[in-house]
């Protein structure tokens, strides 16, 4: 089993593997070219998010900066906009769902380690390195998630979902539903 199949399977990987790397430093290359292209021109935009997504769907919109780390992982649906500073860890899959909205500084985490620092850091070869894993993150559709939120690994948002500022998004959450708070916590049905 290579590092990236277990990393998409959720079992412990080397983050620094070679193939993992090549695909970190695609991801760079093109985030420095998103990041640093006019806002008009939006082909270019277009065609720079289609070749580092998984999935791009029509009318996806990302305000710069944009930070991931692979975007190989990271599907998104059509008519989704993503406001500034946000960060995706794609350590796994990113799935969200269309007409969503991102507000600024949301970040999205699937990546994890173990809390234990002796289970944690591995030391082989005069060499440090740490335990990583991950679960896959999937938002559902019409989701909107409020500015400076967090969304851990594994977690699932369901369907036409309003997350509050600020929040820290640690369980799952269903549809239908407005949640907020650290942790976030359902507030009331929509």
């Amino acid at each position: 089993m290579t590092e990236k199949q277990k990393m998409l399977a959720g079992k412990f990987y080397n983050s620094r593997d070679p193939e993992l790397l090549k695909m970190y430093h695609k991801a760079r290359k093109l985030l420095k070219e998103y990041n640093n292209l006019d806002s008009e021109l939006t082909e270019r935009r277009d065609a720079i998010l289609t070749e580092l997504f998984k999935v791009k769907e029509a009318g996806v919109w990302i305000e710069t900066p944009f930070f991931c780390d692979y975007g190989e992982n990271i599907s998104i649906g059509k008519n989704t906009f993503i406001n500034t500073n946000c960060m995706f860890l794609d350590n796994n899959y990113i799935s969200i769902g269309k007409n969503g909205l991102i507000a600024p500084y949301v970040q999205i985490y699937t990546a994890s380690h173990p809390l234990k620092a002796s289970d944690r850091i591995i030391k082989e070869d005069n060499q440090t390195r740490y335990l990583t894993s991950s679960k896959e993150v999937i938002i559902g559709d019409n989701v909107w998630i409020g500015g400076n939120s967090v969304i851990f690994p594994g977690v699932t948002i369901g369907d036409n979902v309003t997350i509050g500022a600020g929040s820290v998004v640690t369980k799952n959450i269903p549809s239908n539903v407005l949640a907020y708070g650290n942790p976030c916590a359902i507030i009331k049905q929509l």
